[in-house]
């Protein structure tokens, strides 16, 4: 059974920095593409960040680029998110996400392309 896990998430002042990490049981990261996800109340959840399944580039939303970096450590089994620069309207539950396919990451952009979810975690930026 596969199961994510994000971790990190919590409150930080608007200017600050927050790593959030993303592990896996039952499943290794190695060739697959892992994206992160965003969600706030009352709108439909957006695509952030992903690691292509070659873990050589990363790909980034227009609203995190420059300021939100995504890396994968297959040694660790380890995807993580680190966001510096943040903004109140950084605010949302965020998640990661594995691709459904090895070996690909085509549209990694949409929701419907990953087959595997973690529960999420809280980041709460504040004036």
């Amino acid at each position: 059974q596969v199961q994510l896990e994000e971790s990190g998430g919590g409150l930080v002042q608007a200017g600050g920095s927050l790593g959030l990490n993303c592990t896996a049981s039952g499943l290794s990261f190695s060739f697959y593409c892992v994206a992160w996800f965003r969600q706030t109340p009352g709108k439909e959840r957006e695509f952030v960040a992903a690691r292509d399944w070659n873990n050589q580039y990363s790909y980034y939303a227009d609203s995190v680029e420059g300021r939100f970096t995504t890396s994968r450590d297959d040694a660790k089994n380890l995807v993580n998110l680190w966001m510096s620069d943040l903004k109140v309207e950084d605010t949302a539950i965020y998640y990661c996400a594995v691709h459904g396919r090895r070996y690909w990451d085509t549209s990694y952009w949409e929701e419907s392309q990953y087959a595997y979810w973690g529960q999420g975690t809280q980041v709460t930026v504040f004036t």
